[in-house]
């Protein structure tokens, strides 16, 4: 047991995104039906349990918190979301106007990584201003509501704020072009990133944790501080992190009770509930 914790701890970051995305890269290729992307997602989130179990960061968070319900909500109506965004992406496109830029000779891989570094640009910039801007942060709030950190919650965010952040990184990318089967596999990679994002598995990625945004990095993100808690702001990468002066490593991530909306015990726990708290006026 002593060894597969430790062959987790190192290889599950990036065996898990580099499998995925390329099996989805596989299946859009070879023209799959659509439903073949739900369902390698659901074994993703298999996979990801599965490691959590295996190489706990923290064991207090593979524990219920009475949020397995309402999590499991907000990761459906999201990512219901969208996936009908996906589909009406070609009737949005034919409202704007056609560039023709769009990189359609590269391989598919090349196409998705071109899209992926773009959203994470537009979807960092987004969540840099939920920090800056109190409109923004009430929604956002939703998502640092969380009391642990585990790959699923990754998945849990005000659906305002999804289609915020959403449009942020996406509108750039439709408007040069960005073809229907690139999104699916872009929407599948966002899925599979927030997963690792959020992850529960203490892993242990080295010099990696200066580019990819994924959960040794992240965790700092969610520390309940009004000011120690504003880092490490993207999804894929954190170069954008840099460039802002908002990235942070170290050792010291936040632990079981030290993650949450600062000075907020009280957020609303139920799903319905979460979804009006930011147009609930407070005293």
């Amino acid at each position: 047991m002593p060894l597969l914790r430790f062959v987790v701890r190192v290889l599950y970051a990036p065996v898990f995104f580099t499998v995925f995305v390329w099996s989805a890269l596989t299946l859009v290729e070879r023209g799959a039906p659509l439903w073949g992307l739900p369902v390698l997602l659901g074994l993703a989130l298999a996979v990801s349990f599965a490691a959590e179990r295996i190489a706990p960061y923290e064991r207090a968070w593979n524990r219920s918190h009475g949020d397995d319900g309402r999590d499991l909500i907000h990761a459906l109506v999201n990512e219901a979301s969208i996936f009908l965004s996906v589909l009406a992406l070609p009737a949005v496109a034919a409202w704007g106007p056609e560039l023709g830029v769009w990189p359609a000779g590269w391989p598919l891989w090349g196409q998705l990584a071109f899209a992926i570094l773009m959203a994470d640009l537009g979807i960092t910039l987004a969540h840099y201003a939920s920090h800056r801007f109190a409109i923004l942060w009430r929604l956002h709030a939703v998502h640092h509501s969380v009391k642990r950190m585990y790959g699923f919650n990754g998945l849990l965010k005000h659906p305002l704020h999804q289609a915020i952040e959403l449009t942020a990184g996406i509108a750039p990318l439709v408007l040069i072009g960005l073809p229907q089967d690139v999104a699916w596999l872009l929407a599948f990679s966002v899925a599979i990133q927030l997963l690792l994002q959020h992850s529960n598995v203490d892993m242990k990625i080295g010099p990696l944790i200066y580019i990819w945004a994924v959960a040794p990095a992240h965790r700092h993100h969610h520390l309940a501080s009004r000011t120690e808690g504003d880092v490490n702001f993207g999804l894929f990468t954190n170069l954008w992190d840099h460039l802002l002066g908002t990235f942070r490593s170290g050792i010291d991530t936040p632990r079981a009770g030290e993650i949450g909306v600062h000075g907020r015990s009280d957020y609303p726990r139920g799903y319905l509930l979460q979804l009006v708290e930011p147009f609930r006026r407070r005293g």
